[in-house]
């Protein structure tokens, strides 16, 4: 399918903000809002953004991919996954402006993407789906505890690690201090016994996830990397969680994984596999 691209700006307090709204010749009723993750702009590693919005335009699926304020060509200062919510509405009020005939808006994003999408989706209703990819989920412990199930356990049974230390070519004392400085945050070594008030914490970010996601009535397509400790330590959160574990297996939620990609599915194989899924999922209801 034909589809064209425009730069769109816009404005979110004050500050201006940049995009890319790619637009089929037909366009379904439902967008894509393409939601970056980590410090990066609206290209992606290795123009993963761009190949997804023009993959989707080709299927008739338009798509805005922008930048937050402070990032890219976007104007403000650099803020928080957890704070991006007037960039997300500026950004859903824009798309639609700029394409009158759409009804829905689906948020896709990866990483920490995923992450500010589930803390805005609920408050907005013309957000109607989400598709999460690798969630951010990282806390100081579970980080640990992955790298040691995950990588550390990998490492263990890889013939090349034994043949460099026989060898003498890996630095066994190093490696063993990084270790025991990981199991410390996994285990939680080294942390004192403040009780009472003193000792109250904050929710954690993977509980404040799990209630913004509970409280959004949507659909929901997850997308998982299998050689990834950030979508790992995702799964393994999840399923440490009795509600986690119920909001994943509620029937609005759809799972698939890509056991050999990594974070941003970096090989065109992977791309065109999370496009597709996409393109077919958005179709299906």
């Amino acid at each position: 399918m034909d589809y064209r691209e425009d730069v769109l700006r816009f404005d979110c307090g004050g500050d201006a903000l940049f995009g890319i709204v790619s637009v089929p010749a037909q366009p379904a009723r439902r967008a894509v809002l393409i939601v970056v993750g980590g410090p990066q702009y609206r290209v992606g590693s290795h123009r993963q953004f761009t190949t997804l919005a023009r993959g989707l335009a080709a299927q008739g699926i338009a798509s805005l991919r922008f930048d937050y304020r402070g990032m890219g060509d976007s104007h403000g200062a650099m803020r928080d996954f957890e704070v991006v919510g007037d960039d997300l509405r500026a950004a859903v009020d824009n798309l639609l402006k700029a394409l009158p005939g759409i009804e829905e808006v689906v948020i896709w994003g990866l990483c920490d993407g995923a992450s500010a999408a589930m803390f805005y989706a609920a408050g907005d209703p013309r957000v109607t789906g989400l598709v999460l990819l690798n969630p951010w989920v990282r806390t100081s412990g579970g980080h640990a505890k992955a790298t040691i199930k995950h990588y550390y356990r990998a490492r263990l049974f890889d013939p090349e690690l034994w043949k460099k230390i026989l060898r003498g070519q890996f630095n066994v004392a190093a490696a063993a201090g990084s270790f025991l400085r990981i199991a410390g945050a996994a285990f939680g070594k080294g942390k004192g016994g403040a009780t009472g008030a003193a000792a109250a914490a904050p929710v954690a970010l993977p509980d404040r996830m799990q209630a913004a996601l509970a409280r959004f009535r949507g659909k929901v397509l997850l997308i998982i990397s299998g050689a990834d400790l950030t979508a790992q330590e995702f799964l393994d959160t999840a399923a440490g969680s009795d509600k986690w574990q119920a909001l994943l297996a509620a029937p609005q939620v759809s799972r698939q994984t890509l056991p050999e990609a990594d974070h941003t599915f970096s090989r065109r194989t992977w791309k065109d596999q999370v496009m597709n899924w996409t393109g077919d999922w958005l179709r299906s209801w």
